[in-house]
């Protein structure tokens, strides 16, 4: 074109959805979303967009609303994780703090907040897009203020709106500018020029990237699920981060003992160097609350065993505790498949715990320290109920109870999931889920999706029994191994 003010790259103003009509009710609203047909084609299934999109708002609290927007005639994956919603909604039209308008052509949603009229959230923007494994939606910010979107280093705590793009899927990484590390958390939290603040959820736990713009706006881009918001009011941010952790869990009241000073390191040698560090910071009075264990207290780096050098361990933990002090050790998630006598592994394999690769019988593996390891499956009730039982006989050894383990915390780490291969051993067999068309700023762009974690298409189950991919997991395994971990 010759007309230099329009970019050579741009989104056409008539997006690819409108709504005609929307139902109304006194606790929330819904709408069908029509597919416009100018430029929607698409020469692959996992880009076309999909054509039978709802959205539904609901009103749960007078600070808090949900906005959904999903396939109503195929079911698609949605995060398995609980959120404590009222039974129904409570909020009534005078003491809601919110109105929500849908704007029909282009399609978006627009948040206000009831006392300012200050708009929170406006996505009515051409970057919608819906498609199987590619869905990007835009929304304008009511100021610069954004706080959030953890687990990654940035220098600053507000977040940096000149085009910065920021990737999250769970990683064994080392803190590292720019790049996700081992938490997922897509929520943000925005003052507004008042001083009121908000803040916003994404359940979604696919890989995923944020583009913060100076208009100021926001885009999300995701590899699949659904997308499904919760906003919560405040209007004061302490409010805002009552209301937040009301609806997602709050954090766990830690033990006295925990607040205080601790030492652990990887490379003991054996039992004799931990007890002579017990010693040697009693006399050097350093503050000393809680010692550690890495994997070097374990035979050849086997969850649940006690090395040849750590023989004296147990009783060093019960002298340590007689002083008042605590003693934690650490469990990794995978589980060495390829020993002669592993108790751990061969219940594991009777219970059927392990992830396996799709309509097979077959395990897979992955390899950390030249080990072969099999990844327990932590949805599973099987899954529950064997770690549980493996935890319990390490701290009350039936057999010999001069070899009971009594720790006082378990450090579960490398549950990213995290292994020393990307993908498994014997490669990855789904092309499209480890290199899908669309892959998230991560770093890695050029290794796709299993940079040191197992293929995207093995087969996990939720408790019920519903499959589901690996590429709609990953980074729920951590929280899946926490939950029976702590129970």
């Amino acid at each position: 074109t010759s007309n230099s003010d329009i970019p050579h790259c741009y989104y056409s103003s008539n997006n690819a959805y409108s709504v005609d009509k929307v139902e109304y009710t006194s606790s929330g609203l819904a709408a069908n979303l029509t597919l416009n047909s100018a430029k929607t084609k698409a020469d692959e299934n996992f880009t076309a967009p999909i054509s039978t999109l709802r959205l539904e708002v609901k009103y749960h609290l007078n600070n808090m609303l949900q906005f959904k927007i999903y396939d109503y005639q195929n079911a698609r994956y949605e995060v398995p994780v609980p959120l404590n919603l009222p039974g129904s909604p409570t909020s009534t039209e005078e003491e809601r703090l919110y109105e929500v308008s849908v704007q029909k052509k282009p399609f978006g949603i627009q948040v206000r907040r009831k006392s300012t009229g200050t708009v929170i959230w406006d996505s009515q923007l051409p970057t919608f897009t819906f498609s199987d494994m590619f869905i990007q939606i835009s929304t304008r910010l009511a100021s610069q203020y954004i706080y959030g979107f953890g687990e990654t280093e940035h220098t600053t705590f507000r977040r940096n709106m000149s085009w910065h793009t920021w990737g999250t899927l769970t990683r064994d990484q080392p803190p590292t500018y720019k790049l996700n590390s081992y938490g997922y958390h897509p929520f943000y939290m925005a003052l507004e020029e008042d001083g009121n603040a908000h803040g916003v959820l994404l359940l979604n736990s696919n890989p995923m990237d944020v583009t913060f713009q100076p208009t100021p706006a926001l885009t999300y881009r995701t590899t699949g699920g659904i997308l499904d918001f919760y906003m919560v009011l405040g209007p004061t941010p302490e409010l805002v981060v009552q209301e937040y952790t009301a609806l997602i869990g709050r954090p766990v009241m830690p033990p006295y003992w925990s607040l205080g000073f601790q030492l652990c390191r990887y490379g003991y040698r054996n039992d004799s160097e931990i007890a002579q560090l017990v010693e040697g910071m009693k006399a050097a009075g350093i503050p000393y609350d809680v010692q550690y264990v890495d994997i070097d207290h374990m035979e050849r780096r086997l969850d649940f065993t006690i090395g040849t050098h750590f023989a004296g361990l147990p009783a060093l933990i019960n002298r340590i505790k007689e002083e008042g002090m605590r003693f934690i050790i650490i469990l990794d998630p995978t589980i060495s498949g390829n020993e002669t006598d592993y108790p751990t592994f061969s219940r594991g394999v009777q219970d059927d715990i392990f992830i396996k690769w799709p309509n097979t019988n077959d395990i897979i593996y992955s390899k950390i320290d030249g080990t072969h390891v099999a990844f327990p499956d932590f949805f599973r009730n099987s899954t529950v109920g064997w770690w549980k039982r493996e935890i319990l006989e390490f701290y009350n050894n039936p057999t010999n109870p001069l070899r009971s383990v009594k720790f006082d915390g378990l450090w579960i780490d490398m549950n990213e999931s995290a292994a020393f291969l990307n993908g498994t051993i014997d490669g990855c067999r789904n092309d499209l889920l480890n290199m899908p068309p669309n892959i998230p700023h991560l770093g890695y762009r050029s290794d796709g999706l299993t940079v040191k974690t197992p293929c995207m298409e093995v087969q996990q189950y939720l408790p019920d029994g519903t499959p589901v991919r690996h590429y709609d997991v990953h980074s729920l395994y951590g929280w899946s191994q926490t939950k029976p971990t702590l129970e």
